[in-house]
């Protein structure tokens, strides 16, 4: 008893631990993805904070962190700024109305995200190929190393001659980039030694800590969260309690051409939030050795951001950065994305000045070690030993990952595996010839027969210089598909034509039935051998096992 209190109290340690140290990690991120959207980073930061706890509690994957990710941002900038001008063509004009339809979109999405769970879509997870998902980490990690390499500038408020007011990145030089540069590498120091010395505190914590009392203790003058939220445009860490946002009810306007406006927008956000938080789980599933539930995931996710966008926060997902962090941490349990939450809204309501201080270097750094241990190196090791078709498809979703878009890049990388799948089972169909004593030629099948081998299943036949009777036994295939009962129904009708008889063995009983079904002459040419041993491992069992899964 006295163990099990240990060690409970040991993994409770862990996650609270790394609770905090996500927390850390995961405000200057949010803020970025905030500009980008242009929305109020403590807009941003409310929503990280109320998906991050929904989804923590009731989500399919322990270990996992959600918030304000910028994959769903970069989807509502568009909907945003046109929001702002339609906003001013009301009879009554009304300032900020992108912000409102943004709201509703988040509502919207978690509505659509909850119905893929109850539909139970979060299995087709499984469909995803690993070398889409190696691409997809290798991608997702050059993302998130571009992003850090953003930081080492400064914005600067620049005024055109028109009087648009626009944030532009001017690089860093001289001292202040080595500054930069000294402080990054003294966190990932950090990062690196710490576990060579004890494993009972989190390293990145740590390092963040240590690299902060450096900056404060010397005085250095370096860019830190809360001159970089101000840079930006924003007013500080200050925040409140997520209320209901009342003035979501009382501007946005409740009818079709509102629909029209947020659908598109929120559809795209919850498939992008679905797929990048069910990617993040199977990458926690494969570092916990584990489990997770991809259905109930979709629930807690759509239900992180309904609630989010009635207490006036934005939309959410999985978050790969800060749960590969959580894990590196030892934040197994709910008990982290718990901690992550709770200590988020502590920093904004209580802690605000100390988090202000803390130095965008040190996050940096964090976040560059986050990389270096996500990215597949193994890739570049195995490109030359897997099937080419699989090598080229980990490159793509890889480059389409950077250049154009997670969810785009899961899409293509599961076409083109598919489109390799097809064609490789396509090309495998074969058929042995033998003959009879009483000579009827026996087609034996092997493979299977879906609407890409149909071509080559028709090929092997001779219907003109067959004998008057033929058999086909498709002992060794798996008809597939529709398109496979209608190819032998095609085959038989052909030989029928020409006046032969034709046999059809061990099809499974699902096909038989459909054959007869749309021709009841069926039930003439299918002979039933079930005396063959063999029969029962393509039929029965085969059913059996795909019963079972």
């Amino acid at each position: 008893m006295i163990e099990l209190i240990k060690k409970q109290t040991a993994i409770a340690k862990s996650d609270i631990l790394a609770g905090i140290t996500v927390s850390l990690a995961m405000i200057p991120e949010v803020v970025a993805f905030a500009f980008v959207a242009q929305i109020d980073p403590l807009v941003a930061l409310s929503g990280a904070f109320i998906i991050g706890l929904i989804t923590a509690v009731f989500g399919g994957r322990p270990g996992l962190i959600s918030g304000a990710a910028g994959a769903v941002a970069v989807i509502f900038v568009h909907m945003i700024a046109e929001g702002h001008e339609k906003g001013m063509l009301f009879d009554t004009p009304i300032e900020n109305m992108g912000y409102f339809y943004l709201l509703a979109a988040v509502i919207l999405m978690g509505v659509i995200q909850i119905a893929a769970g109850l539909f139970k879509l979060g299995r087709f997870v499984r469909l995803i190929p690993h070398p889409v998902m190696m691409g997809f980490v290798n991608g997702l990690a050059i993302v998130i190393f571009i992003a850090q390499v953003k930081m080492f500038t400064h914005k600067q408020l620049q005024v055109s001659a028109s009087g648009v007011k626009e944030y532009i990145n001017i690089p860093m030089e001289g001292m202040e980039l080595y500054t930069m540069v000294g402080l990054v590498l003294l966190t990932m120091g950090v990062i690196w030694a710490l576990p060579k010395l004890t494993t009972k505190i989190p390293a990145a914590l740590a390092a963040i800590l240590v690299t902060t009392a450096v900056v404060i203790i010397s005085g250095l003058d370096v860019s830190t969260v809360g001159s970089y939220i101000k840079e930006g445009g924003g007013e500080g860490l200050k925040g409140q309690f997520p209320t209901p946002n009342l003035e979501l009810w009382q501007n946005l306007p409740f009818n079709l051409d509102t629909l029209k406006f947020i659908a598109l927008p929120a559809f795209l956000a919850a498939s992008v939030g679905l797929i990048e938080s069910l990617m993040t789980m199977n990458l926690v599933d494969d570092l916990t050795d584990s489990r997770g539930n991809g259905n109930r995931e979709c629930v807690a996710q759509g239900v992180g951001n309904i609630t989010s966008g009635l207490l006036g926060g934005t939309g959410g997902c999985g978050m790969i950065g800060q749960t590969v962090i959580n894990i590196n941490a030892g934040g197994r349990g709910r008990l982290s994305g718990i901690m992550m939450a709770i200590t988020l809204l502590t920093f904004l309501l209580f802690a605000d000045k100390y988090i202000e201080q803390v130095p965008i270097a040190a996050l940096v750094g964090v976040m560059i070690v986050m990389v270096i241990q996500t990215f597949a190196w193994s890739s570049f090791r195995i490109l030359r030993k897997i099937p080419k078709g699989d090598a080229v498809v980990l490159i793509i979703v890889s480059a389409v990952t950077v250049f154009v878009d997670l969810a785009v890049a899961v899409f293509v990388g599961v076409i083109i595996s598919a489109l390799v799948f097809a064609w490789k089972n396509a090309v495998s169909i074969r058929a042995r010839k033998t003959f009879k004593e009483d000579g009827t030629k026996v087609y034996s099948i092997w493979g299977p027969l879906f609407f890409g081998s149909i071509q080559n299943f028709n090929e092997k036949f001779d219907v003109n210089n067959d004998p008057d009777t033929i058999e086909i036994d498709f002992i060794e295939s798996k008809v597939n598909d529709h398109s496979g009962m209608e190819a032998i129904t095609n085959l038989v009708n052909k030989y029928e034509k020409v006046g032969k008889k034709v046999t059809l063995k061990h099809l499974s009983p699902d096909c038989q039935k459909l054959l007869i079904k749309g021709n009841n002459n069926f039930k003439i040419i299918i002979e039933e051998s079930i005396d063959d041993p063999r029969y029962f491992v393509v039929t029965e069992q085969d059913e059996k096992f795909e019963v079972e899964n």
